[in-house]
């Protein structure tokens, strides 16, 4: 569908400066336009997946066990 758009960006891309192919990659992988965490928190908050949750016993305190070395 879309193929000869993105094989001409690829070479456009591929024809940068190493430093400019940098930017440009950075921004193609890393800035994704997916939910942030905040709002994949809030979906789950909402959706009520995890409602279960409130009604699971308290059996574990921080006086448990030994403490985590980090």
């Amino acid at each position: 569908m879309f193929t000869p758009l993105i094989e001409a960006l690829v070479q456009a891309i591929r024809a940068l400066s190493a430093k400019k192919r940098t930017v440009q990659e950075k921004k193609l992988f890393l800035e994704a336009n997916g939910p942030t965490s905040h709002e994949l928190a809030v979906l789950a908050l909402k959706g009520g997946s995890f409602d279960f949750l409130a009604d699971e016993p308290a059996i574990y305190s921080y006086e448990d066990g030994e403490a985590i070395d980090s």
